[in-house]
């Protein structure tokens, strides 16, 4: 396929295979040897990192393949710490259930790559990603958590978080200092009390990577709602989506928001003093940090049917507010199907990717146009009817972990 590529025919530096030599050739002419030196040999390096600056992430890791000097210069801190400006998102679909192994979308070329995975079994982990930096954890024991960096595979495990062993919900959200390059890291735990469908026991743990530790920030019981699967930090705050129990007896009310300064270093308020509803009755949603704004892909509720989506919306949190950014027009909707939990959403910067689980279509949606467009056509092939797909958005990066 024409959009399809190797990921390790663009970095064969990582696979072991020889980085060529940037050397003179010459020929022989009429006993008078002539050479011709290559030009970038003899540009110098902020030349060179200037023009490299340039290129797409994909085009730069190409060109750490031609020879030794133009990979320790792409490699060098100096031209990592130059070019901090955010990369446009690329998004990682693959197979659930299966070998963490899939395709990665790169926008701007509009071309698919095959990358694996380089600290994950299988597909149907917890991940959350901010800057380039990647984090996983695993949904079995929601013990074993990686942070790795996808394009240059570098990867590190990080110590056990504590709180409840096997919770029955988990959330995942990390955030990475661009400057520093240090990540926070936010583990939420949502336990039922036993004997009582209504009470469940709510924890936040914070791993913070300057001192290589777990806090735990908060314990709470929380009464007719759970913790879900959702939550995000946008500016030093974290979002949580939380779930109705059901003993309210409202469908308008059956997800909220609320929120916690990782900053506080104690807190006796409870979180669910000051909850935010959402901006409608929503069968699922999605937190996004877009430039440090909180944003959410909501799917919205039939009226009758609060269980059923009739359609898939986009809102921007402000002061507490809810604003309506767009709703997917419905030619796009088609094909997502009537069931709760049908597609998966993130998003960086201005694009905000939404994919059906059930199908390998991908819906761009970019904020500052306001336009929606499909992506070229994923590789990845159905083998079964019931073959379900997933994915995540990432910032590709050439930092390693620190």
């Amino acid at each position: 396929m024409e959009s399809e590529a190797s990921w390790e025919s663009l970095y064969a530096i990582h696979l072991g295979r020889k980085v060529l030599e940037n050397r003179p050739v010459s020929e022989g002419n009429e006993g008078v040897e002539e050479f011709t030196v290559s030009l970038d040999s003899i540009l110098p390096y902020d030349i060179l990192e200037r023009i490299f600056s340039f290129l797409p992430m994909a085009s730069t890791i190409r060109a750490t393949s031609v020879c030794k000097r133009w990979y320790h210069i792409i490699h060098s801190k100096r031209f990592i710490r130059a070019n901090k400006l955010p990369q446009m998102p690329w998004y990682f679909m693959f197979t659930c259930n299966e070998a963490a192994a899939g395709y990665a979308y790169d926008p701007v070329l509009r071309k698919w790559y095959n990358i694996d995975l380089p600290c994950i079994e299988k597909s149907n982990w917890f991940v959350s990603s901010s800057h380039g930096l990647v984090c996983f954890m695993d949904n079995d024991s929601r013990s074993r958590i990686f942070v790795c960096n996808p394009i240059t595979k570098d990867c590190k495990r990080l110590l056990e978080p504590p709180g409840a062993k096997f919770p029955d919900y988990s959330s995942l959200a990390m955030s990475v200092d661009r400057n520093s390059h240090h990540y926070t890291i936010v583990v939420v735990k949502s336990k039922q009390v036993p004997g009582d469908f209504s009470v469940w026991d709510f924890s936040i743990h914070i791993y913070r990577s300057e001192s290589k530790s777990w806090v735990s920030s908060i314990k709470e019981v929380l009464s007719g709602w759970r913790g879900g699967d959702e939550c995000v930090i946008c500016n030093g705050v974290l979002y949580c989506l939380i779930h109705s129990t059901g003993v309210l007896g409202n469908a308008d009310l059956r997800h909220s928001l609320i929120m916690y300064d990782l900053s506080a270093r104690s807190s006796h308020a409870s979180l669910m003093c000051m909850p935010i509803p959402v901006p409608c009755s929503l069968t699922c949603g999605r937190l996004i940090n877009l430039k440090e704004r909180l944003v959410m892909v909501g799917g919205i509720a039939k009226y009758d049917r609060p269980d059923i989506i009739k359609g898939i919306g986009i809102w921007e949190l402000n002061k507490r507010e809810w604003q309506e950014v767009a709703r997917m027009p419905h030619r796009f909707f088609q094909g997502f199907g009537e069931l709760d939990d049908v597609f998966a959403s993130s998003g960086i910067e201005d694009l905000i990717y939404i994919q059906s689980y059930g199908a390998t279509a991908l819906l761009v949606f970019d904020m500052s146009q306001k336009q929606w467009k499909w992506s070229v056509k994923c590789p990845v092939t159905k083998r079964f009817p019931l073959q379900l797909f997933t994915g995540f958005c990432f910032e590709p990066r050439l930092e390693a972990v620190s």
